[in-house]
């Protein structure tokens, strides 16, 4: 078995140790998923004491999700929505180039503020910028959906 590691998945991909964790992991919590979504089970502490465990459906879902992410062996970066991001960053996580990203700033898409000579952009901003895109996305390619029904294409 591999050395532990103890460094995150900042920059790195999971081992097959990891993934193999990560699946188990998924598989139990999965199983104990109550109708709301939420977990409860029980752990045994060092001692062999049985301790009660209750996830909420909020906090078993974004575990559930990034045990997902390791288990198909992809690496991933945690944003808190409160962080502030610089363009880099943001052209990353929109997966656009930062040129693009600084014309959609400077054109007002996305909110920014500057920190001296940089632009920095907070990740409720960029979140609430790729959702609009993700809706305006989805509804024209509805509209072209049913623009090839119409025509008896699809």
């Amino acid at each position: 078995m591999n050395a532990v590691r103890k460094e995150g998945f900042v920059d790195r991909l999971p081992d097959k140790v990891e993934i193999q964790n990560a699946e188990q992991l998924v598989k139990l919590i999965s199983s104990q998923r109550q109708e709301d979504g939420g977990v409860q089970f029980e752990l045994a502490d060092p001692k062999g004491e049985v301790q009660p465990i209750t996830l909420t459906p909020a906090i078993s879902e974004s575990l559930l999700e990034v045990l997902r992410l390791v288990a198909s062996g992809r690496g991933f970066t945690l944003v808190p929505v409160k962080a502030e991001l610089t363009t880099k960053q943001a052209a990353d996580y929109l997966n656009v180039s930062r040129p693009h990203l600084v014309k959609l700033l400077e054109q007002g898409d996305i909110p920014f503020h500057k920190v001296g000579r940089h632009r920095r952009i907070l990740a409720e901003n960029l979140f609430a910028y790729r959702d609009k895109r993700n809706d305006e996305r989805k509804s024209a390619l509805d509209e072209l959906a049913e623009l090839d029904r119409e025509a008896g294409l699809f």
